[in-house]
């Protein structure tokens, strides 16, 4: 039913990011949901509500990852919001076919409201907030008190929150919002991510007392296809 509201809509999603919808019996959407299950279930004792994802240089799938995160945690029926927090390279808009007029950086900076920014989707209890227009400051606002505020109003109406943010080792927009967040999640892309910059993308996530939950091997081949492990590896 999902599938078929999108091909009659006018919305151009991005199907071929989207596996957990188009293909949700290939091996990488059981992938996704074994991420989810694995995310759950990193520490019973404290909650796991809003999940920053990162990497560690452009190009690493990092978009890819927290929309199908998204989905499958909506597909439990959960109420999920999906926050582009990259101001820098934009992408969540595309996949989703959604405008971006407006978004994070207008809720910021009090041009709009939470409640009118946040964009509804195709998929059941999923929404996303964009990016916003672009703005010259990405750093400043994200370690403004007003971010801050958010993120707890936006605690109060969804029950998970997966935000998509820039590369950590070019610029400093993850190492803000990392110790914000419940736990983050480092994707590396195989054959592409050399472990020196894994290593040192960790190192940044410590340094700010982020608490890493762990990384998602991207685009491997053959029998690696995509998983997750731990971040003690």
């Amino acid at each position: 039913m999902e599938i078929q509201n999108f091909l009659n809509g006018k919305e151009k999603i991005n199907t071929r990011k989207l596996v957990t919808i188009f293909n949700p019996k290939s091996p990488i959407s059981e992938q996704y949901r074994t991420i989810r299950t694995n995310i759950e279930y990193s520490n019973i004792e404290r909650e796991n509500r809003i999940i920053m994802v990162t990497s560690s240089t452009p190009g690493e799938g990092k978009t890819t990852t927290s929309s199908n995160l998204a989905v499958v945690f909506s597909q439990q029926g959960k109420k999920v919001l999906l926050i582009d927090a990259d101001f820098r390279k934009p992408m969540v808009h595309n996949v989703f076919g959604k405008q971006n007029f407006f978004g994070l950086t207008s809720v910021i900076i009090k041009n709009k409201p939470l409640i009118e920014s946040v964009q509804s989707t195709h998929i059941k209890n999923l929404y996303v907030l964009t990016s916003g227009p672009v703005t010259p400051n990405p750093s400043e606002l994200l370690s403004s008190q007003s971010m801050s505020d958010l993120l707890a109003e936006i605690r109060r109406h969804f029950d998970f929150v997966i935000i998509d943010t820039p590369p950590i080792l070019p610029v400093t927009d993850a190492q803000i919002l990392a110790n914000q967040c419940d736990g983050v999640i480092l994707v590396i892309n195989f054959g592409k991510t050399k472990i020196e910059q894994a290593q040192k993308a960790k190192s940044l996530l410590l340094n700010v007392k982020a608490r890493i939950l762990g990384a998602v091997l991207n685009n491997t081949k053959g029998k690696y296809k995509e998983y997750y492990y731990d971040h003690n590896n």
